[in-house]
């Protein structure tokens, strides 16, 4: 055994002499722009600058190849919709109607979010300051309870009712409507990391009062925090050397890219299928043709939102901020499981619902409920999700709430973490796709028939009740 485990050890040696003389390959400059010899001079002591998994993958002529050929595909796009338009009207012109109406009303967006953004930088932080000094007095708990209750009483309606109030108010166009509501949701999550890390500090201090007073963080920590592409709230954070301002212009200039990429996916795919469609009263057939047209347009624009937002979106503000941790999403595409796939699509969101919803739930529950906090957990993302795209679109149609409390939680049990091999994760890419393509369908369906069919009396159950359910019209004019 002393002379095997001898052999192991020096295998060990070598092998780790082997991989630290082997020099990594050069990364292409137009996915990670070359360092300057001023950012070499200033990397020296570091390894390697943190990339993502793409940033990684890109590196590899195949996969490169694959994302030549989503460009080669969006110049095809650009191209028929100038050769239709050249046969149809005679003229030679790109027309972006439709991108300027979806995000109209940009100012009172840029006056919401600058509102939003302060109040969430000077309310929380301040309430935590007070609270955090009367602790040092006497009534400790009354504060508490006063002090909480006015922090839970401003994420209600501070962030949460005055955005929303604005959005429906004002009848913001849909992709406006996105902008602040997203906002409002990541800003809510953020004020409530804050809180939530730093209330169990202040009150370890009251208890040892090792210092003379607690410790609260800076507000410049707090600042920071709001800014940085994560959900979780930390004093410090793992930084970079450098900024690489040609990658950050890059990264964005690709969510631009995406951005008209998404514009044409509607226009040629979406719109010419869904505002010629005849509204009838439900019909199977129907319905399945439209799922199954709606399949290719649905995966492109799930793949352009992970791209555009997790990957280039994300990058960019943690490279202008310095952040080195980029493990903003992992390998979601290799997952053989719905459980490891909801664990790798979205980490960020992932690691705040995990923290702060299934942690805090087992702990109020002393781990006894173990399912209960995995339903708890799947209840407050579709509850979200739905309501984003409830006050997005401007109706109430809950298909992403049932696909994600019924199919979501059948295949995350059904397709567990045991389940190996190619063929779970061509059951897992077929699920996927259905999926979008049910999204993109009865949305669209739905959107068109909020347009075209008026509602006939103003009551509850009418505003609930899906309006392509019962609109029935012969072709639909433009």
């Amino acid at each position: 055994m002393r002379q095997f485990d001898g052999h192991i050890s020096d295998f060990m040696d070598s092998l780790i002499e082997e991989s630290a003389s082997l020099e990594p390959a050069p990364v292409p400059a137009g996915f990670s722009p070359p360092l300057s010899d001023k950012e070499r001079n200033k990397l020296s002591e570091f390894d390697s600058l943190s990339l993502s998994f793409l940033s990684e993958l890109f590196e590899v002529n195949h996969i490169r190849t694959i994302y030549h050929m989503f460009i080669a595909l969006l110049i095809l796009f650009i191209l028929s919709t100038l050769v239709v338009d050249f046969l149809d009207e005679g003229r030679l012109v790109l027309d972006f109607d439709l991108l300027v109406y979806a995000f109209g009303q940009l100012p009172l967006v840029v006056c919401t979010w600058i509102c939003m953004f302060l109040s969430a930088l000077l309310v929380p932080y301040s309430l935590f300051h007070l609270w955090s000094q009367s602790q040092c007095g006497s009534y400790p708990r009354l504060y508490s309870l006063l002090f909480g209750s006015v922090f839970l009483f401003y994420q209600a309606v501070g962030l949460g009712f005055f955005p929303t109030y604005v959005v429906v108010i004002n009848s913001l166009p849909p992709a406006s409507r996105f902008i602040i509501i997203l906002e409002q949701v990541r800003l809510m999550m953020k004020t409530h990391s804050f809180v939530r890390e730093n209330v169990p500090r202040i009150l370890a201090w009251t208890k040892d009062k090792t210092s003379p007073g607690p410790v609260a963080p800076q507000v410049s920590q707090y600042l920071y925090f709001l800014f940085v592409p994560t959900l979780i709230y930390r004093d410090k954070y793992p930084r970079n050397p450098v900024i690489r301002w040609s990658y950050v212009a890059t990264k964005l200039l690709q969510v631009l890219g995406c951005l008209f990429y998404a514009y044409y996916v509607f226009v040629r795919l979406c719109i010419p299928q869904f505002r010629s469609i005849s509204l009838q009263l439900f019909d199977l057939k129907a319905m399945v043709l439209c799922v199954f047209n709606s399949i290719l347009p649905g995966v492109l624009v799930l793949f352009l939102g992970f791209f555009a937002f997790l990957h280039c979106w994300l990058n960019a503000f943690a490279e202008m901020l310095r952040f080195a941790d980029r493990m903003f999403y992992k390998d979601w595409w290799n997952s053989t499981s719905f459980a490891n796939y909801y664990r790798t699509w979205n980490v960020v969101v992932h690691d705040w619902l995990y923290y702060y919803v299934y942690r805090d739930f087992l702990w109020m529950s002393q781990k006894r409920f173990r399912p209960a906090a995995m339903l708890f957990v799947f209840t407050v993302s579709a509850v979200v999700h739905e309501y984003i795209l409830a006050v997005c679109f401007g109706f109430f149609y809950p298909v992403l709430f049932c696909l994600f409390m019924c199919f979501g939680m059948m295949f995350n049990f059904i397709l567990h973490d045991q389940r190996k091999g190619p063929i779970w994760n061509i059951i897992m890419w077929t699920s996927l796709f259905l999926g979008q393509g049910v999204i993109i369908c009865l949305y669209s369906q739905e959107w068109y028939a909020q347009r075209y069919c008026p509602l006939k009396e103003n009551s509850f159950l009418e505003l609930l009740k899906p309006r392509s359910w019962s609109c029935e019209r012969g072709l639909m004019a433009d």
